[in-house]
């Protein structure tokens, strides 16, 4: 007898194709990653119940800290699958830090395939004995500024509800760290939280990935497949980026919030849905309703509850909190413990107006780690928005207007050709599409 989902990490490819084929009489199915880059992604999509993961992932680096980074970030998003750690060298400190850390099991290479069948198959058991658990740790940083106190209470409020919410910011703000921190708060905790971003998924696939599709409904549909709806059963579907849907997809979005059922492209069965939905997006939902280009009665169907996350530059207060937090992330990571942010570094990290938010001080904090060779992060290895790209803060138009130039530069680099005008500006075709009716290009 097969059992359920396995998930293997690991950058050598001859070993997946090795463990692939060693646990296909085991498993039901058998996810293959070379990068754990998606690994949190392929986590909430497919809900592995066994996770074999590699503890290096980069050449040169074998310390195993990667691998156990890998488990605690599976460990606090799906607390109920069970990891096995892989690895090339035979450290007991290192396993039993794993150990300690939620890891079922150990594997040192080369393996024996009896041992890996073994072990994983005990794994699989130990997940079939345990009730899914509800995580305790939450991965929002509130801080202490005004808005974000007032934030926090309303989501206090209403996270045990189960009303639509609406949460609006700019991009790199969180919105997608909030309806994670939602979801840990509500009644439907234990469940799953299907994250999906409307703004990359086309026209063409929308009905399969939202209501999925049965066998035989288009040319490569081989089996039947659920959509996001029917994976956050329970749970909690997260639409990101809501504000890029084209008027026509609105549509069927709103029909199926309406009548709480789905039905699979290429089918005829309504398929009864429990979800609560959760929203985000960066655009302004209410004047795009002026305009035509949203829908007024699906804005009141998920906008029950609004919520907006105030941009980086408006927390002042809390910029080195996130910062710390990001700092001891990565040290960790990167096993460079012990480094520290010098006075006048803190205080240029405080005077940048990080733009790009919370995510662009994330990413300047990681290339900090990795690039300064001391113990100490100068200002110098810290690079941020009014380096980079000078911009006014409230100018919204000229930023609207700059952004339509560049838009209508690339159509007539590209020739007109709209796949080719996507990939040179790094957005989806859809994205592409509500954009260029924005602007009336």
């Amino acid at each position: 007898m097969k059992h359920g989902t396995l998930l293997v990490v690991d950058d050598n490819r001859n070993i997946l194709t090795t463990v692939k084929m060693v646990t296909e009489q085991t498993f039901e199915r058998i996810i293959c990653l070379a990068s754990p880059s998606s690994l949190l992604t392929r986590l909430r999509e497919d809900q592995p119940d066994v996770v074999l993961l590699d503890m290096n992932f980069h050449s040169g680096i074998n310390n195993g800290n990667e691998g156990l980074y890998w488990l605690r970030e599976i460990k606090k998003a799906r607390p109920q699958t069970a990891v096995v750690l892989f690895t090339a060298y035979a450290d007991i400190e290192l396993a039993v830090t794993g150990l300690k850390d939620g890891a079922a099991d150990f594997i040192v290479k080369p393996f024996d395939n009896h041992q890996l069948i073994e072990k994983l198959t005990d794994a699989y058991q130990k997940t079939r004995k345990k009730k899914p658990t509800i995580t305790a740790v939450s991965e929002m940083i509130w801080g202490t500024s005004p808005a974000m106190r007032h934030l926090r209470d309303m989501v206090e409020k209403v996270a045990g509800t189960d009303a639509n919410i609406l949460i609006t910011g700019e991009n790199g703000t969180g919105k997608e760290v909030l309806a994670k921190e939602i979801h840990r708060l509500s009644k439907r905790a234990d469940k799953a939280l299907m994250p999906i971003d409307l703004g990359a998924v086309t026209e063409t696939l929308f009905e399969s990935e939202l209501f999925g599709y049965v066998k035989g409904a288009f040319t490569d549909a081989k089996t039947d497949k659920p959509g996001k709806f029917e994976l956050a059963e329970g749970g909690t579907l997260f639409l990101d980026e809501i504000g890029n849907l084209s008027y026509a997809l609105q549509a069927k979005l709103l029909t199926a919030l309406q009548r709480r059922t789905i039905v699979r492209v290429g089918g005829s069965k309504p398929i009864p849905i429990d979800v609560r939905v959760v929203c985000a997006t960066n655009r302004n939902l209410e004047e795009m309703v002026r305009q035509g280009a949203f829908r007024e009665d699906l804005l009141y169907r998920i906008n029950t509850i609004q919520l907006h996350l105030p941009p980086l530059r408006e927390r002042t207060g809390d910029i080195m909190t996130y910062a710390g937090s990001f700092l001891h992330r990565y040290t960790h990571l990167y096993n460079k413990e012990g480094m520290t942010f010098a006075p006048d570094t803190q205080e240029k990290i405080e005077r940048l107006p990080w733009y790009g938010n919370i995510r662009e001080l994330q990413h300047a904090v990681e290339k900090a780690v990795i690039l300064s060779d001391g113990t100490t992060i100068r200002p110098n290895d810290i690079e941020g928005s009014a380096t980079t790209r000078p911009q006014p803060t409230n100018d919204i138009q000229r930023l609207d207007d700059m952004e339509r130039e560049m838009i209508a530069k690339a159509i007539t680099e590209c020739e007109g050709n709209l796949s080719h005008v996507a990939s040179q500006l790094g957005i989806s075709r859809q994205t592409l599409y509500n954009k260029m009716k924005k602007y009336g290009i």
